[in-house]
């Protein structure tokens, strides 16, 4: 029987030292392959994402896995799988990573050791959360609203969001798909806004770092702070720091990676 394998690299995204920032697998196949398998690879390595890139008629497909479903849009696994197709040299320093995707057209570009990130932009949408969040949480919110079906919940400062403890038993009991918390950065943190993400509904208990809350964030504190440009740092116990740059209905969102493991699936 003929043993077929396939590449897959584990890489730390949105932070340039290894074991921090969020970890991606990154899978390259020679072609598509069947959802199913995908779903089982992705709940084999346990991590937030997988990302399976596939060789497409302009640049490449890109799918993405959590343990338990596939998602829309993400971030970290989108800059790693660039990250890795720079690194491996299946891409020329000089050229656009272009991924088809069911988010639509997404790109990546290189500029020295960090990669950016071109993302639609999405809107936080004021208005109420289910009570039982707010109490999960312990915190007294500044405001609440939606980006998209995330709950997203603004906390009084920077120290409210990296204190976080939240039930997470209390927040599975409310039908959601994720809540993301924020706060201005403190003036001498460095940081324009700081976030957290919880999306216990979809088997991550908590995100390390977020580059799809991001798109939503972003233009939330452009809007509030009146920059368009500004520095966010995902305050999870590994942490992560992103560049965030406003374009129109787009998203720039800047980082960097590095790649820990490498190997091979067999199939």
């Amino acid at each position: 029987m003929q043993i077929m394998t396939i590449p897959f690299f584990h890489v730390d995204a949105f932070t340039d030292r290894p074991f921090a920032g969020n970890p991606a697998a990154v899978c390259l196949l020679d072609r598509p392959r069947d959802p199913a398998w995908m779903r089982h690879v992705a709940a084999e390595l346990n991590l937030s994402e997988a990302a399976f890139v596939a060789p497409h008629e302009s640049g490449y497909g890109l799918r993405w896995f959590t343990p338990t479903v596939e998602v829309d849009l993400c971030g970290h696994a989108t800059l790693a799988a660039a990250h890795v197709l720079w690194e491996s040299r299946r891409l020329a320093a000089g050229d656009a990573a272009r991924f088809h995707t069911r988010s639509g057209l997404l790109t990546a570009t290189r500029d020295g050791d960090w990669i950016t990130l071109d993302f639609p932009a999405l809107a936080v949408v004021p208005g109420p959360v289910p009570e039982a969040v707010v109490r999960a949480l312990g915190i007294e919110p500044r405001l609440t609203g939606m980006c998209g079906a995330r709950w997203v919940v603004e906390a009084a400062d920077e120290g409210t969001v990296r204190r976080l403890r939240p039930d997470l038993a209390q927040l599975r009991a409310v039908p959601g798909r994720a809540l993301m918390v924020t706060a201005q950065g403190d003036a001498d943190s460095g940081y324009d806004f700081v976030s957290r993400y919880f999306a216990p509904w979809v088997g991550v208990d908590e995100d390390p770092v977020t580059g799809s809350a991001h798109c939503g964030l972003g233009p939330f504190w452009s809007a509030r702070l009146g920059k368009r440009t500004l520095t966010a740092y995902q305050a999870s116990p590994r942490g992560g720091t992103l560049r965030v740059g406003l374009a129109g209905d787009r998203v720039r969102l800047g980082g960097q990676a590095v790649t820990v493991v490498s190997g091979e699936f067999r199939r």
